[in-house]
């Protein structure tokens, strides 16, 4: 690679403005791209593909890369890795940060990843998956307790519903496999018990055969102060969580992460690029919840907020297998990250509200806002575009100092029905 490195990022969202904005601060980035440039937040730190990006038509983005001497390409979001973006724009003179299709299975096929788990004795709750309704709804009949059910697809953050009755649990099969609320993604259902404990995130990076632990977090995904209401793609989250001690990130990197990489290398998938396992705090130990295959979102803005060392530097060693070459360092400081979502988010959420106030929270100490679904209108307002508004992020000298900066910069932007928790990071 030469000093300055051409890189595309694909995504749109929060968690690609964090990334941008930590490959902004690189010394070896040359040109950044982008495929979302109506990101408000991305037009201004990249420039714009000027080619469709789309699975059907990847052969004009290879083209694109080729003709802009692209180096690196950092896949954000799950679908088009799920899609094989990573497979199919590596070259011989490119690398791509995110795994390949195969690997991105574990996020992508919540019921083979449930086989890759029980293949390799990881702790996870117990399930059942099915393909008939019918069949489905008589095993949820014949449990004692309500169970949580899953669509086994990518449903963008939505399709698990924890039911608080059985009742609940049918009308949730019903919605997803009868009224097919989420396409494709609920052709097979998960059934699985439900857990109870804290639920925290520890995300890694992997090279293939070396893990980096990153410092974990702590999302909260219910709508509603106190965990109330339905789950969302998550609220906010913070960065470090003390709920996890050290002892407990020892036991899930050697029961759940280094054992999920060697049930992928027996299985010859080569795993690059961003593990994150959501997990719960049973009182018989961490299991897991769910396998994402890339950053968190809301947890990247936090994580990328407090990294101190070169972004770029780190997603190279990834994708050489370098990881135990290089040095990661991190801000002494906590970071709070507060979305503010729109009107009817999670269901149906309201676009084109005018937002306000954006200039005077950037402005406070410490905060950053990463624009998630977002646009600019014809008459050049930034405006709402998607459920999740905004990322609202503050650093601090601790959690509640970073906390009430969160707060106080979220509380400067106004938009018509904007919704946000009270208590991200009240409770540790």
């Amino acid at each position: 690679m030469p000093d300055k490195v051409n890189i595309l990022l694909v995504g749109g969202g929060g968690r690609e403005h964090a990334i941008a904005t930590a490959i902004a601060r690189s010394p070896r980035v040359g040109d950044l791209w982008t495929t979302h440039p109506e990101n408000p937040g991305l037009a201004k730190l990249a420039r714009a593909v000027d080619v469709p990006v789309s699975a059907r038509e990847i052969y004009r983005l290879q083209q694109f890369c080729d003709h802009k001497k692209i180096g690196l390409v950092v896949v954000g979001p799950e679908e088009p890795l799920a899609e094989g973006f990573a497979d199919k724009l590596a070259s011989p003179t490119r690398v791509v940060f995110g795994p390949i299709a195969e690997a991105a299975r574990l996020e992508a096929d919540k019921a083979w990843a449930k086989q890759v788990m029980r293949s390799a004795s990881i702790p996870t709750a117990d399930s059942r998956m099915f393909n008939d309704f019918t069949a489905a709804k008589s095993y949820v009949e014949t449990r004692e307790e309500a169970p949580v059910i899953k669509a086994a697809g990518l449903a963008k953050g939505k399709g698990v519903i924890v039911a608080a009755t059985k009742e609940e649990a049918i009308a949730a099969l019903e919605r997803i496999m009868v009224q097919k609320v989420f396409g494709d993604a609920g052709r097979t259902v998960v059934v699985e018990e439900r857990l109870e404990g804290p639920e925290v995130s520890v995300l890694a990076i992997v090279d293939g055969r070396n893990i980096l632990v990153l410092p974990p977090c702590q999302d909260h995904k219910r709508l509603g102060d106190n965990d109330t209401g339905p789950n969302t793609g998550g609220m906010g989250a913070f960065c470090p969580s003390n709920t996890l001690t050290p002892d407990v990130m020892e036991t899930v990197e050697r029961e759940i992460l280094v054992p999920t990489i060697d049930a992928m290398r027996r299985d010859g998938i080569d795993y690059r690029g961003v593990l994150y396992a959501g997990l719960m705090l049973t009182p018989a130990g961490p299991k897991v919840l769910e396998f994402n295959v890339r950053f968190g979102d809301p947890e990247c803005q936090p994580l990328m907020t407090r990294l101190k060392s070169d972004v770029v530097e780190l997603m190279l060693a990834t994708c050489a297998g370098k990881l135990d070459r290089i040095d990661v360092e991190w801000s002494d400081q906590p970071a709070c990250c507060v979305v503010l979502a729109a009107k009817g988010y999670p269901d149906k959420p309201r676009a084109g509200d005018v937002i306000s106030g954006l200039d005077q929270a950037e402005k406070l100490p410490g905060v950053s806002v990463f624009h998630a679904g977002t646009k600019r209108n014809d008459k050049g307002q930034i405006v709402t575009s998607g459920g999740r508004v905004l990322g609202v992020t503050a650093l601090g000298v601790d959690l509640p100092d970073a906390r009430r900066r969160a707060y106080e910069a979220a509380d400067l932007i106004n938009f018509d029905g904007k919704v946000m928790r009270r208590d991200i990071g009240a409770s540790a």
